[in-house]
């Protein structure tokens, strides 16, 4: 079963992410933060795919993409970045950091899973 660690400081957005994931069969776990999302990821298995919003406290999207791109994992789990942010300087900056894919909220079901099909995880 693919895995996918979804971080949003939202809890409805994760909760929303979480039942269309579940419907795709994935094995979910959450974060409500950068920080807490990379300290999983530093404690234990990594996901296969990370659903990442960019604005959160504590730390953001672009700064735990950093902190993954820089930690010495035998393999990076894919990212999708999902957020509200959709100017061009923003997916740019995502992609260069490391973002494999990226997705716009509010999302549904049909656009989750082509972003997931298109990084290879669906």
């Amino acid at each position: 079963m693919k895995t996918c660690l979804v971080v949003d400081d939202s809890k409805v957005i994760r909760k929303v992410a979480r039942h269309i994931l579940e419907a795709l069969h994935f094995k979910v776990e959450e974060a409500g933060d950068g920080r807490e999302a990379l300290d999983r990821c530093q404690a234990g298995k990594l996901p296969d795919v990370i659903l990442l919003d960019w604005n959160m406290p504590v730390m953001s999207g672009m700064e735990f993409l950093r902190s993954l791109g820089s930690s010495d994992f035998a393999q990076r789990p894919k990212v999708v970045f999902c957020t509200t942010e959709n100017d061009v300087a923003h997916i740019r900056a995502a992609i260069e950091a490391g973002a494999d894919e990226y997705m716009m909220k509010p999302f549904d079901r049909e656009t989750l899973e082509s972003k997931l099909q298109l990084v290879g995880v669906a």
